[in-house]
């Protein structure tokens, strides 16, 4: 199975899909599992397809060996005459996110590993931050640093924090262990947070030029050492 780690030196690609319906979403998911399982590409390492929960869309976590092997497969002949029309013509708004992980926390009962797998329950958001090229380091070290309180939340299972390779997004990949758990800490009232945790949601606002989120539940996983884990069926 997939695991995250900055370690790894991985580049990540996200491959973010909404779409109109919760029917859109499903055919988005059946041609990317086509796609998944078909895949031998060289340099790729994973894939993980993440149908959303909160809103239709969907979101493929795709690991590589280097951007070299990304750009070699943007470059061939499938992906640009079958792929690209195929997922222009199934979903609304496709953005195509080159990164690496730069920092990551666990709750100590993970084991000190952070697996994404369809073979968990684990409620996952991913959060994305746009900003300003010259402001990505300030807004990654703003926020891709050790919290000690995320710790105590209760529910709180994992976050990584990864820095697009243009400069012009931070994405926060997140787990927890049900979506009651998290909606309660996204909705938790300001003065409830300590106060180095507010300082840096508030410079975080303030270099950020656009903010996005869902919510999603893995649902289907393949790498290049091993076979394909499904799940039949999301459960909310």
């Amino acid at each position: 199975m997939p695991f995250i780690s900055p370690e790894d030196g991985h580049l990540t690609v996200f491959n973010m899909f909404e779409t109109e319906t919760p029917q859109g979403q499903d055919r988005v998911l059946d041609a990317m599992r086509d796609i998944i399982d078909g895949a031998t590409y060289p340099g790729w390492i994973s894939s993980t397809l993440h149908g959303a929960v909160d809103r239709p869309g969907t979101a493929n976590y795709i690991q590589w060996r280097s951007l070299a092997d990304l750009e070699a497969r943007y470059a061939g002949q499938g992906f640009k005459k079958k792929t690209v029309p195929l997922f222009d013509e199934l979903a609304t708004s496709v953005r195509l996110l080159k990164t690496e992980a730069v920092f990551a926390q666990r709750h100590p009962s993970l084991g000190g590993v952070t697996e994404i797998s369809p073979d968990r329950d684990d409620h996952t958001v991913i959060f994305m931050l746009d900003v300003a090229a010259g402001d990505q380091a300030e807004l990654v070290d703003t926020l891709a640093k050790p919290d000690e309180w995320l710790l105590e939340v209760p529910g709180y299972r994992s976050h990584t924090y990864l820095r697009g390779l243009d400069g012009t997004v931070v994405v926060n990949y997140a787990q927890w262990d049900s979506k009651a758990a998290y909606d309660a800490f996204h909705t938790l009232p300001e003065d409830q947070r300590p106060a180095d945790t507010r300082r840096g949601r508030e410079r975080a606002r303030a270099l950020a030029t656009a903010r996005s989120a869902n919510t999603y539940r893995v649902v289907h996983t393949r790498s290049a050492q091993g076979e394909a884990a499904r799940r039949p069926e999301m459960a909310d």
